[in-house]
């Protein structure tokens, strides 16, 4: 049975230029891709073109955990939207111009390991992280 994607939204306070740039560039992704204080994102790479791959390496600041977020862009639609595969999900994510403003749309599969509920809260957070990060440029 497949599951319907789960889509989660926000608003980053700076014009779709600006969203763009901190969304796909290594150096800003490490700044905000993660859900909490107590994790950090050390190393990203973007290959932004189709067929493109991309990670990010996600660990709790103690070392007790982390992981690699990795997966390849399957279509590229200048600051309006990226499609990428990771294993066998898929995820879009929109960019909307809202003048001074750039509203997101994430919409991804989910997996069967953790609960709907823990995987929207999740990627919710690293949402609003990068709005947060967006706001303090």
């Amino acid at each position: 049975m497949t599951q319907e994607r789960i889509t989660v939204e926000a608003t980053a306070p700076a014009p779709v230029e600006v969203v763009w740039h901190a969304y796909t560039s290594p150096d800003q992704i490490t700044q905000w891709n993660f859900a909490s204080d107590d994790w950090h994102c050390p190393t990203a790479s973007v290959d932004l073109q189709e067929g493109g791959k991309f990670t990010s390496r996600m660990e709790a600041k103690d070392g007790s955990m982390g992981f690699d977020f990795e997966g390849v862009y399957t279509k590229i639609v200048p600051k309006e939207r990226i499609e990428y595969a990771f294993g066998d999900r898929n995820a879009v994510v929109e960019f909307i111009p809202l003048g001074d403003a750039t509203s997101l749309k994430v919409s991804f599969d989910p997996e069967n390991q953790f609960p709907i509920e823990q995987q929207r809260s999740g990627w919710e957070a690293i949402l609003n992280n990068f709005c947060k990060h967006v706001a303090r440029r």
